[in-house]
């Protein structure tokens, strides 16, 4: 049992020399995550908060800008890159490629920023025109960035989420869909990005979307991440069936039960920054299909830490349903 909770030997795993200490718990036992739990990934955060290009370039030298998604959209997120990056991409010539990337990520995020969470029908005209101006401006730099590096694949995972929002077709997503997964087709993201594709809200056909993760799920190999696509699918299910009780139903408990197990709380799963988002969405699936046993794990494994964003935004008070969720568990 141990050894299935905390990795091989019955041991947990090692501490990590990078993480955040934990801050002080709030009342409910829980703590948002912040700059993915690690101390590296916060000083890149810090330093774009600054505006110091030369000290985001330092911070970012652990990671893999083209392959580490969460590392990048800590940047795309982060209110205020948009002002001061432009600069980056005209002057460093040498970095060129890394300015292009962070710009277009953060004008994406940008984008959906003036554009909102709200309904096609309750967005203004003026929320519209600014919307796609941002991402017409973030597709020009990502295929430059996709050009000078072409082994990156966080370019196309991000023009992925641009062509959605611009509703620039199926054969359009597709062709970039398939540039991402040509570099990596195990990338976890990449398959994100496609699940919400074909959501009916965005064209796709009821339960196309869960049949693709249940396909991506099942070739992954053990302790892969790409088993969270599949908790990923059934939120979406949820999501679109707009029934609480959608997934309580004993199939559906064991699918999540096995894609844990083969994935996030396999003994070969390893660990990088930001995997508390992966539990976190495992955590959610579970716990909207009545899970009692699998989801403790998970809850165990995350310690109150609170991993915010998606796919806890779909609730309106996600951090209060977060912990209620904990407590249940």
């Amino acid at each position: 049992m141990f050894g299935k909770l905390f990795g091989r030997s019955g041991e947990r795993p090692a501490a990590d020399p990078h993480a955040l200490p934990v801050p002080h718990r709030q009342r409910n036992g829980t703590y948002p995550l912040r700059a993915l739990g690690d101390r590296r990934v916060l000083a890149l955060v810090e330093a774009a908060g600054a505006g110091d290009w030369e000290a985001v370039k330092a911070a970012l030298a652990p990671f893999d800008p083209g392959r580490d998604h969460q590392v990048l959209n800590q940047l795309a997120d982060l209110d205020g890159v948009q002002d001061w990056i432009g600069r980056a991409v005209e002057e460093d010539k040498e970095h060129r490629a890394t300015a292009l990337l962070v710009s277009g990520a953060r004008h994406i995020s940008w984008g959906w920023e003036a554009r909102t969470a709200a309904r096609a029908a309750d967005v203004t005209r003026e929320q519209w025109q600014t919307f796609h101006e941002r991402l017409d401006l973030a597709e020009e730099q990502l295929f430059l960035a996709a050009e000078l590096r072409p082994e990156w694949i966080t370019p196309w995972r991000c023009l992925l989420t641009s062509g959605r929002g611009m509703s620039l077709g199926a054969a359009v997503n597709e062709t970039r869909r398939d540039a991402a997964l040509r570099r990596d087709p195990l990338d976890l993201e990449t398959h994100i990005e496609w699940v919400s594709q074909l959501q009916p809200r965005w064209g796709g056909a009821p339960g196309q979307a869960l049949a693709f993760a249940q396909e991506a799920a099942a070739r992954a190999p053990e302790g892969h991440r790409l088993g969270c696509v599949l908790a990923t699918a059934y939120i979406e299910e949820w999501v679109e069936s707009e029934r609480g009780d959608f997934l309580e139903t004993d199939e559906i408990r064991a699918r999540l039960r096995e894609a844990a197990d083969r994935s996030i709380l396999h003994p070969a799963h390893r660990r990088s920054p930001g995997w508390q988002r992966d539990f976190g969405t495992f955590a959610m699936a579970l716990s909207l299909a009545g899970e009692r046993h699998t989801v403790r794990r998970v809850f165990r494994a995350l310690d109150g830490a609170y991993p915010g964003g998606w796919p806890w935004q779909y609730f309106a008070d996600p951090e209060k349903q977060f912990a209620r969720f904990q407590r249940r568990a």
